[in-house]
């Protein structure tokens, strides 16, 4: 005789759930009679309200946030989860099935697209495509956190995030050392155009990254010269955010400049110019040899050693790779190379490294999303990091990302580990050993 029930137990699982159950069942001589044959009705997913669900992939791009399968392999991937944020795709998905508005919700902007849930999807449910398309969907809807839509402001009116004069973009190399070539002031044929970046050119510390590389240009005769005023930021970041129309304004203004003076290559900074450059800008019309600064220097390791004469110390030197130059471009290598040429440098690794490295917090927009972050998080990835590498036993943090060197150095103060680990950028490191 079989029953159905509609009952509610206690039991945990069973709370709330239908189930049909034999009274009398023998199996085998056993008796299973009463609850040990009971089968548990299932719980369809067309129970669930899938509004906002399909309100999401039916955003060109955004299609595959429907195809993950909840095997969680993304969660102890995600840097924003492991800093205590609650936080994943596999989490923003279980969110949608339960009704969640991702174009409304926190959730749209903690991701910092590092790609290193993409690393381990089997289902490639790929949030360095969902990210910028709903984020471009959100900001439409005017749901922009206050600290980001500034961020576009500056961005829109001065050419850089920092809201500084686009006249002072070229004042760091007036009062610079090295001799360094400002194009639109000197035009002709160059073999290098350096694309300096914003964080070089305005920021404190990335004016003595940028002056490191200036001399090391010098040093190994490279003849190389810059956009001065007329460079934008490379859109990278606005792009990720949400900002697609700001993004080709700005696109198209650094591929007109790029074009109207004669180079071979054109070497940056930063991995975020480096993305843009590379793997954005061609469908805008502008196709150039770009490459990472350190990819530049490690090609030219056998010249650049015996410029090296000084020691570092025997320190002990960690690296952190940018999501943006490794995971997401494949380069681990150059950086590598360029420590390990500088004498008396020990190097070791982070348990977080390479192909699996941890992100800094920068990416995705999330440079000036850092007051929002904290809200959400128990602690700043940046902060995360720092901890690691001081685990590890580093007396230096390098980096070869401008965004990092300022992240990484509040960082150290706030997880007060100040006097314990430097924060350097690897030119920085070169030019420190280099005629010393």
């Amino acid at each position: 005789m079989t029953e159905r029930y509609n009952l509610t137990v206690n039991t945990g699982r069973e709370k709330d759930q239908s189930f049909v159950e034999k009274e009398s069942a023998v199996i085998e001589g056993i008796d299973v009679s009463g609850r040990w044959n009971r089968m548990f009705v299932p719980r369809e997913i067309q129970d669930y309200d899938l509004t906002n669900m399909h309100k999401l992939t039916a955003i060109p791009g955004a299609e595959s946030m429907g195809w993950c399968y909840q095997c969680a392999q993304c969660m102890p991937a995600c840097p924003v989860d492991t800093a205590g944020g609650d936080y994943g795709p596999r989490k923003i998905f279980r969110r949608l099935e339960l009704g969640m508005d991702l174009l409304d919700s926190r959730d749209l902007w903690l991701c910092t697209t590092c790609a290193n849930c993409l690393r381990v999807c089997p289902k490639e449910v790929d949030m360095i495509k969902i990210m910028p398309v709903a984020r471009a969907a959100a900001v439409l809807e005017g749901n922009v956190p206050a600290e980001l839509l500034e961020m576009f402001q500056n961005v829109a009116e001065y050419g850089n995030p920092m809201g500084q004069s686009a006249r002072k973009r070229a004042a760091w190399i007036r009062k610079s050392d090295a001799e360094i070539r400002v194009l639109p002031k000197d035009p002709g044929p160059v073999d290098v155009l350096w694309f300096v970046g914003d964080f070089y050119a305005y920021h404190g510390r990335g004016v003595d990254a940028a002056n490191a590389m200036a001399r090391v240009f010098n040093a190994l005769d490279v003849d190389f010269g810059v956009l001065g005023a007329d460079e934008r930021t490379d859109g990278d970041s606005q792009r990720l955010a949400g900002e697609p129309g700001l993004y080709e304004e700005l696109a198209e203004h650094n591929i007109e400049q790029f074009k109207q003076h004669e180079h071979e290559r054109i070497v940056v900074s930063g991995p975020h110019a480096y993305n843009a450059i590379k793997n954005e800008y061609p469908a805008m019309g502008g196709e150039f040899e770009v490459e990472h600064y350190t990819q530049f220097l490690a090609d030219q390791i056998d010249e650049l050693k015996p410029l090296l004469t000084g020691s570092f110390g025997n320190r002990k030197v960690t690296f952190h790779d940018p999501c943006y130059l490794g995971r997401h471009n494949g380069e681990y290598d150059a950086p590598r190379d360029l420590l390990e040429a500088v004498p008396d440098l020990d190097l070791i690794e982070m348990y977080r490294c390479k192909e699996q490295g941890y992100c800094c917090g920068g990416g995705g927009g999330g440079m000036w999303l850092d007051g929002f972050a904290a809200e959400q998080q128990s602690e700043r990835l940046s902060e995360n990091r720092v901890k690691e590498a001081v685990m590890v036993g580093a007396d230096v943090l390098a980096v070869c990302c401008p965004y990092e060197v300022s992240r990484f150095e509040d960082a150290v103060k706030s997880t007060n580990n100040d006097g314990k680990l430097e924060v350097l950028d690897i030119i920085e490191i070169l030019d420190q050993c280099m005629g010393a």
